[in-house]
């Protein structure tokens, strides 16, 4: 309309009801003076950030899985510390005459419980540090701000839940498992 080559405006107007916005559509859509686009206020704005909250989303996944990575070796090295002290006691245990699959259910169980306390100490830390809190990012050259605010939902406490159970499963097995197949001897010489 204004005849400005390639920039782009933006005209906000403000309807009586919610169910004329299809009529007002058409009828400036098919104005012939008039190239633009109509869509509601709702919309602009998810078309706005969808941008950027797909980039951030997928850092932030990416950072998660880093993060994931690296706890599970910390798990691993936990257990396997904890597996060598306590060789003497699994000896015993297997000398009075526990299954290897007992030892590998108890120490998985003990895997599972750390994890799952571990999740719940960050969950709560998660909640009280960022739910609430807002960051805002300033795109480069339009100088518009996108605003996030975090929400500490149960949803993602779930899935935080559930990624720190499975750290702990991976994180415990082989060396619950290394110690169920100890020979009963070696393990009991370990004094």
């Amino acid at each position: 309309a204004f005849q400005r080559g390639a920039s782009t405006s933006n005209a906000i107007a403000r309807l009586e009801s919610v169910s004329s916005f299809d009529e007002f559509a058409i009828f400036i859509e098919n104005d012939p003076r008039l190239e633009v686009k109509v869509e509601n206020e709702l919309d602009f704005y998810k078309n706005q950030a969808s941008g950027v909250s797909g980039i951030i989303n997928s850092f932030g996944y990416l950072v998660a899985i880093i993060m994931a990575i690296g706890s599970i070796f910390a798990a691993l090295n936990s257990m396997y510390s904890a597996v060598s002290t306590r060789l003497v006691e699994i000896g015993t245990l297997r000398a009075v005459g526990f299954r290897g699959s007992s030892i590998l259910a108890a120490l998985m169980i003990e895997s599972m419980i750390l994890a799952l306390m571990g999740g719940l100490l960050g969950a709560g830390l998660a909640y009280v540090i960022f739910n609430g809190y807002t960051v805002s990012t300033l795109a480069g050259g339009t100088f518009s701000q996108t605003s996030f605010d975090f929400a500490v939902t149960g949803e993602i406490i779930m899935q935080g839940l559930i990624l720190a159970l499975v750290v702990g499963f991976i994180g415990g097995f082989l060396p619950a498992l290394n110690a169920a197949r100890q020979n009963i001897t070696d393990a009991l010489r370990a004094l």
